[in-house]
């Protein structure tokens, strides 16, 4: 089980209530399933301002996917998991690696900042990794949360 922060004021308007929390789960599993990631067995509780998921996913990027596709919404402000991963051997999470964009961040250079001078051309992966919350290389924005995966060796 995690908790991750996220910028409440940022990210995807969904058009939700700030009071009504049965329609702030519905508008977020709207928002999680319209990706297709595979979180079908994924459920949403909303406490405040937090996104509770829990089930299982299959493996452990969409479990990250699934994190930064809620947290990434406008008015959530946290995402705890109790999710399993299928694929994992003790059914548990790993801990994923999130980073926040900061103002004048490009791909390139959050690569080059996560995996070492010279290895901008990583950006790739950090995109992959992102999709399909992240539609370009080039529309990413200050607050949004990514993902970076492992490298292969």
């Amino acid at each position: 089980m995690g908790l991750f922060s996220f910028a409440k004021s940022i990210g995807k308007k969904l058009g939700i209530g700030d009071d009504d929390e049965e329609l702030k789960v519905e508008a977020l599993k709207k928002e999680l399933d319209s990706h297709g990631l595979g979180t079908d067995k994924v459920q949403i509780e909303v406490v405040g301002n937090k996104a509770v998921l829990k089930g299982s996913v299959a493996d452990q990027a969409t479990l990250e996917k699934a994190i930064v596709a809620v947290g990434n919404t406008m008015g959530v402000e946290s995402v705890e998991t109790a999710v399993s991963v299928e694929a994992a051997a003790d059914k548990a999470e790993k801990e994923p690696v999130f980073y926040t964009v900061k103002k004048g961040d490009n791909l390139w250079k959050i690569a080059e900042a996560h995996y070492g001078k010279g290895k901008g051309t990583k950006h790739d992966a950090i995109f992959e990794a992102n999709k399909p919350m992240l539609t370009h290389p080039d529309k990413i924005y200050p607050g949004q949360v990514l993902r970076i995966p492992e490298l292969d060796a």
